[in-house]
């Protein structure tokens, strides 16, 4: 019972890594003792974000565009190049778009769907052979999907896109967490509330005070609440928990 939350010498992929949540759940991993590579479009700011989460552990900058086939199949190659298994993929990488409904571009939406669903499929399809190469009945290895409280509850605001493609990752979870049982790899989903990030700037400025006043716990999100999350699905604790989606949003989604 002592190691329920180890995950000291694992091996960790997060997308999206440089920044935000993504950032919040490297630095997680890192402090508790797991081999963390970090990926993200922009390298200076991924390699900036692996020496800086460095000075207490291990993490590695894996840049590439998750959006493209390319930047998915480049990135399975890296990591191959490097390890031999991968004990936790956490596919947080996304993006958002907002517009008024008559002027809501194809672009954006395109954009969005790229990134937060269909990059979450086919980046786990192509790790597949790393995952499975970590897992066993004792210690199965771990998909986790960084789903959106918006993907439970539709906001009031016009981002069409991003609440379509978190509602389609939970079910992507589901579906996977059914075919993959059986290969001792778990996929579970979190579904963030509002957490401080250069994503959610834009509406913490502007509606910062009504969300706050909305959300039953009274605040948002901070580092530690998605990173104990996050460390509780790559653990023992979960080894028995799998298609579940876990909001971590203050209760909004709950009440």
């Amino acid at each position: 019972m002592k190691n329920l939350f180890d995950i000291s010498g694992k091996v960790a992929l997060v997308t999206g890594g440089s920044r935000g949540i993504g950032e919040m759940i490297a630095a997680g991993y890192v402090q508790n003792g797991a081999k963390v590579y970090i990926s993200s479009r922009k390298q200076a700011a991924c390699d900036a974000t692996a020496a800086r989460l460095s000075q207490s552990g291990t993490c590695i900058s894996l840049p590439h565009d998750l959006s493209r086939m390319e930047g998915i199949a480049g990135l399975a190659a890296d990591l191959a190049k490097r390890e031999r298994r991968l004990d936790i993929l956490v596919n947080n990488a996304g993006a958002a778009w907002g517009a008024p409904l008559e002027e809501y571009p194809e672009s954006g939406w395109d954009k969005v769907m790229d990134l937060n669903l269909k990059s979450v499929f086919y980046l786990t399809q192509k790790l597949l052979p790393l995952l499975r190469a970590a897992a066993s009945p004792q210690a199965p290895s771990r998909v986790i999907n960084i789903a959106s409280v918006e993907g439970l509850t539709p906001p009031s605001w016009e981002n069409y896109a991003y609440p379509a493609s978190k509602a389609g990752c939970l079910m992507l979870t589901r579906h996977l967490a059914q075919r993959l049982a059986s290969d001792h790899i778990l996929v579970n989903a979190i579904a963030p509330g509002p957490f401080p990030s250069q994503m959610t700037a834009f509406l913490l400025e502007h509606r910062g005070e009504e969300m706050r006043e909305n959300n039953p716990l009274k605040r948002f999100g901070e580092p530690e609440d998605m990173a104990g999350v996050a460390i509780f699905l790559a653990s023992r604790a979960s080894a028995y928990l799998t298609g579940a989606c876990v909001p971590c949003d203050g209760g909004i989604a709950e009440v």
